[in-house]
């Protein structure tokens, strides 16, 4: 009568506590994955709680920075057709000031020759003399 425990019996239990052995061994490291997947995802549940709590308030205030630098846009154009307009107003004053000079300028110029004129005319009435550099005419004074 045999045992019924043979080679082939044993063999077989090793196999099977081998692959059972396996199979605890790798059921460890997926427990432990699982975890920290569960971790991770309130985390991430949490992190999307913050998230749209604040998004409200960012949106508020970046619409508010739109608004103010589509104000500066805007303001920077009105100062740039105000230079161009003053750049004009300068160049027409510098046109008109040249224009004064050039209108000026020949009448000062025929004003000195009347007043030097007028000032000879004075002199030899006062003196006396009729030629017009001093002492020609002899008197000696």
């Amino acid at each position: 009568m045999s045992s019924g425990i043979d080679g082939a019996f044993i063999r077989d239990v090793l196999i099977g506590g081998g692959v059972l052995l396996a199979g605890v061994a790798i059921l460890i490291p997926c427990l432990a994955l699982a975890r920290l997947l569960r971790r991770l995802n309130g985390t991430l549940d949490e992190l999307d709680r913050q998230i749209g709590a604040l998004s409200a308030p960012v949106v508020d205030v970046l619409a508010h920075v739109g608004g103010i630098a589509d104000t500066a846009d805007t303001t920077v154009a009105r100062l740039t057709t105000v230079v161009g307009a003053l750049e004009n107003v300068a160049g027409a004053t510098s046109r008109t000031a040249q224009l004064a000079s050039d209108a000026v300028a020949p009448a000062l110029v025929n004003l000195g020759a009347t007043l030097t004129g007028v000032s000879a005319g004075v002199r030899r009435l006062v003196t006396g003399r009729r030629g017009s550099a001093p002492g020609g005419d002899g008197s000696g004074g």
